[in-house]
C-alpha cells in the first residue's frame, strides 16, 4: 500500500466500492471507515459485529472498535451520530485534515467539516496500483472467468436441447424458452461455480441492438441471441466478463457476415493489446476494419447503428474500472486487466458482440477467459 502525505479516509461499505474492498480485503455490507495514515498504517473503525471477523481476516493493520470512541463521547449515549464517531476517532488518531474519494458521502463530510475536520476531496484516483494486477489479482480474475464460462455452457446446452416450434418460437422442455428462462439458468451455473451473477444480459433480436438491454420475453429461432455475463466471486469480489452470441436454427448470410466480421475485429483487438500500444489505437483499429468491411456506424434520430460503443474496458474488483480502450485512451501497462468485446448492432438483421479478458503484457496479450466461439446452433 502507498503512503500518503495526509491521511486517506473512506468511508463506505466493502460490498458496493470497489476502493473499500481492495483497501479491507473483506466483504462488510455496512457502511464503515477506514484510514490510511501518512506512514502507511491501515485502521479501520467497526462495530462489535465485525470486530473478531475483520482482526482475524482483513488486511487492516489495526482495528478499533465503535465501542471505545464512544465511550470517549459520552459513555451514557447508546447510539452517537456516526460523524461524532469518526472525527473524535479521527482527533484521536491525530487526524484533523484527510482526503477523501470523490464518491464520499457528501453529508458526511459536511458533518466532519463542522466537527474541525478538514476535508479535501481528491481529484484522482485513491489506489491508482489496482489498474495493474498482482498475480493473485490475475488468478481471481480467471476463476471469475470460469463463472462466466459455466453461464455460457448452461446457455448453449439449453439452445442445443430447444426445439423450433410453430411461428419459429424456442420450446425448452414443457416451456417457451424466454430471456427470463436463461437469465436465471445462467444465474444458477454461475452460483454453482462460485460467482454471483447479478445482472445478465440474454437479449435476442432487436432487443440485442441494444448494448445494455438485458432481455425480455420469447426467444426465437434464426435470430441472434446475446449473452454478457458479468459475475463477482462470492470469496473475493473480483469479477469476470464475457460475451458470446449465440443462434438457435438456421442463420442468413447477412448475419453469418455479421457475426464473422465481429470474430475477425476481436482477433485483430486482442492482437494489437499489448504494452505501450494506446488503448486509443486498440479501438480505431476495430473502427477502421469495420468501415473496410462496409459496416458504417450512423445515428437514426437518437437510435445509433453500428458500432458505437468502446473496445473494453478495465476489469477487476469493479466491472468497469480504469484503463479504457477507447477514443482518448492512454497507452497500456502491463498487468492492466482489459476486456476486448467489438459489436456490431442493426436491427432487422441482429446485434452481435464477443467479449474476452485479457492481461497485458510486453508482446502478446494473455487470456483469462475461456470458452468456444460455435454461435449457430441447429
Amino acid at each position: 500500500m502507498m503512503k500518503c502525505a495526509r491521511t486517506l479516509l473512506l468511508y463506505a461499505d466493502s460490498e458496493n466500492s470497489p476502493d473499500m474492498r481492495y483497501l479491507s480485503g473483506l466483504a462488510i455490507p455496512d457502511p464503515f471507515p477506514a484510514m490510511v495514515t501518512p506512514s502507511g498504517e491501515k485502521v479501520a473503525l467497526l462495530h462489535p459485529l465485525e470486530l473478531a471477523r475483520a482482526r482475524k481476516e482483513s488486511r487492516f493493520d489495526r482495528v478499533v472498535a465503535t465501542e471505545t470512541i464512544r465511550k470517549k463521547i459520552n459513555p451514557k449515549t447508546k447510539r452517537p451520530p456516526m460523524s461524532a464517531l469518526l472525527a473524535t476517532w479521527l482527533r484521536e488518531e491525530g487526524m484533523r485534515q484527510v482526503r477523501v474519494p470523490a464518491e464520499f458521502p457528501l453529508g458526511m463530510a459536511e458533518a466532519l467539516r463542522k466537527r474541525k475536520i478538514a476535508v479535501q476531496v481528491s481529484e484522482k484516483a485513491i489506489f491508482p496500483e489496482r489498474e495493474q494486477k498482482t498475480e493473485n489479482e490475475l488468478r481471481e480474475i480467471r476463476r471469475a472467468n470460469r463463472c462466466s464460462a459455466a453461464g455460457l455452457a448452461r446457455v448453449r446446452e439449453i439452445l442445443e436441447a430447444a426445439k423450433i416450434g410453430k411461428g419459429r418460437s424456442l420450446r425448452w422442455g414443457n416451456r417457451t424458452l424466454t430471456s427470463g428462462i436463461l437469465q436465471e439458468e445462467v444465474a444458477i451455473a454461475c452460483l454453482r461455480a462460485g460467482g454471483e451473477a447479478g445482472r445478465i444480459i440474454a437479449a435476442g433480436g432487436d432487443q440485442a441492438c441494444d448494448p445494455h438491454c438485458e432481455g425480455r420475453g420469447p426467444l426465437a429461432a434464426d435470430q441472434l441471441i446475446i449473452i454478457d455475463i458479468f459475475p463477482r466471486l462470492v470469496s473475493s469480489g473480483y469479477h469476470g466478463d464475457m460475451t458470446r452470441t449465440f443462434l438457435k436454427g438456421r442463420a442468413n448470410e447477412a448475419q453469418r457476415k455479421l457475426v464473422k466480421t465481429v470474430r475477425d475485429a476481436q482477433r485483430k483487438a486482442l492482437q494489437a493489446a499489448r504494452e505501450g500500444t494506446t488503448g486509443e489505437a486498440v479501438h480505431a483499429a476495430v473502427v477502421k476494419y469495420f468501415k473496410e468491411k462496409g459496416y458504417e456506424t450512423s445515428l437514426a434520430g437518437e437510435v445509433p447503428t453500428g458500432f458505437f460503443h468502446g473496445t473494453g474496458h478495465g476489469l477487476g474488483l469493479a466491472v468497469h474500472e480504469a484503463p479504457r480502450v477507447s477514443p482518448g485512451a492512454p497507452a497500456l501497462k502491463k498487468n492492466q486487466v482489459i476486456t476486448i468485446e467489438p459489436g456490431l448492432y442493426y436491427p432487422g438483421i441482429g446485434g452481435c458482440r464477443i467479449e474476452d479478458v485479457v492481461a497485458v503484457d510486453e508482446k502478446r496479450a494473455k487470456r483469462l477467459s475461456k470458452f468456444p466461439y460455435q454461435w449457430e446452433i441447429s
